[in-house]
């Protein structure tokens, strides 16, 4: 098997990357919800129920699934890589004090590996360092009550980069409270003995960002990317670039979507669910401003061409086949407001026609089933509070090559 191969949405999964929620969602409080982009404090044993059961659904249709803590323990493979992590981390998390940094490196280095790196995702608490006092002016005026913060949307593991055919997008996330999620794939692609040699499409060191979530790989030669909240218009250029030098990519489909948090990704309002079909917001089904990008006539340039089309003319056009919109929802604006805000668009497709989707969004459920798409249901009364659905919660590996 190849370490990556992703050149499209449906084909069979064989490989996946999850992260099993952990003590960073206890981190959560009421009153640093927002900064840490939560609605809700999910319970986090009931969530690690679900996720497990996800992750049993996965492995029942034959996708093997590796976890993020994995890779990375398996990347910090020699002492002098853990150290330079460490440093890394503790730079990322601006922490200043000489003295507190080096009582994290001690922290860091009395406890095996793993465990280091569950308490870099969960977040280190003032009470919980050994020998902290307040030291700077900043801690003594502020009641934060993290040395370093939690990462409580590290389970999304769709955004922090994204699998691109054989090579990697290793992203810049929008907000502040995400970007040092991106640290774990640095190292699981600079280090990892598996992936280590991995193309880059895109570095976390780029000046703008984009996110896994806006990232559809349709086929071996057209990936759509969405303008949306979390992913710049700059960021899409150059990643077009990057992927017509070094791939056979013959077009970027940038689909503009709505600059706000119900529609963050374009995987919140759109995915595909079989060769001919996609789930779609109600809200989306009508004419957009989309951008057909070409490799331009000179190296590194680029050719746009700005359409006012529709999902289902745009995709029909591109893919060459008769497209079915299914709306999630359907047609009832309430039902479809409810349902895409509890991620019923959101859709994580294992085989063409099988799809992986939270039990609790009834009607859109009743509706694929209709059009014949297999669905596979998963609770999500805790791990829907993060808003995130099935294909948020997964970054696939490898997938087959469709004929």
């Amino acid at each position: 098997m190849l370490p990556l191969n992703v050149y499209s949405e449906v084909a069979p999964l064989k490989r996946v990357l999850l992260h099993r929620p952990g003590k960073e969602l206890e981190n959560l409080t009421p009153k640093w919800l927002k900064e840490l982009l939560f609605d809700d404090i999910p319970w986090l044993e009931k969530a690690q129920e679900e996720h497990d059961y996800f992750k049993n659904i996965l492995n029942q249709h034959g996708v093997e699934v590796v976890y993020l803590d994995d890779l990375v323990v398996e990347s910090l493979n020699t002492p002098q890589i853990k150290r330079e992590f460490i440093n890394q981390f503790i730079y990322e998390s601006h922490v200043t004090n000489p003295t507190t940094q080096k009582k994290i490196i001690d922290f860091f280095l009395s406890m095996d590996t793993k465990d280091m790196i569950h308490h870099t995702m969960a977040g280190i608490c003032k009470e919980s360092l050994p020998g902290f006092k307040k030291r700077s002016l900043k801690d003594h005026i502020r009641d934060y009550p993290f040395i370093t913060d939690p990462m409580p949307n590290l389970y999304y593991t769709r955004d922090s980069f994204a699998i691109i055919f054989d090579g990697v997008s290793l992203n810049k996330m929008f907000r502040k409270a995400r970007r040092r999620e991106t640290i774990y794939g640095e190292y699981i692609f600079k280090y990892h003995p598996l992936y280590k040699n991995t193309k880059h499409f895109y570095s976390r060191y780029d000046r703008y960002s984009i996110e896994g979530g806006d990232i559809l790989v349709l086929t071996d030669q057209i990936v759509a990317i969405g303008i949306s909240e979390r992913t710049e218009p700059d960021a899409i250029e150059a990643i077009a670039k990057t992927l017509f030098k070094e791939t056979d990519a013959q077009v970027i489909l940038a689909i503009d979507l709505p600059k706000k948090r119900s529609s963050m990704h374009l995987d919140t309002v759109l995915t595909q669910v079989d060769l001919d079909k996609f789930l779609i917001h109600t809200d989306f089904q009508g004419k957009l401003n989309v951008y057909e990008i070409y490799r331009g006539s000179k190296p590194g340039t680029l050719k746009m061409f700005e359409k006012e089309y529709s999902i289902k003319r745009l995709f029909s056009y591109h893919l060459k086949r008769k497209i079915t919109l299914i709306p999630c929802g359907g047609d009832n604006e309430v039902a479809a407001d409810r349902e895409q805000w509890g991620d019923g668009a959101n859709a994580l497709c294992i085989s063409p026609g099988v799809v992986v989707v939270y039990e609790r969004n009834q009607i859109t459920n009743q509706l694929l089933r209709a059009e014949g798409v297999t669905t596979l249901t998963i609770p999500s009364s805790e791990l829907s509070r993060g808003r995130g659905g099935p294909r948020c919660m997964s970054m696939p590996l490898v997938r087959e090559d469709i004929k």
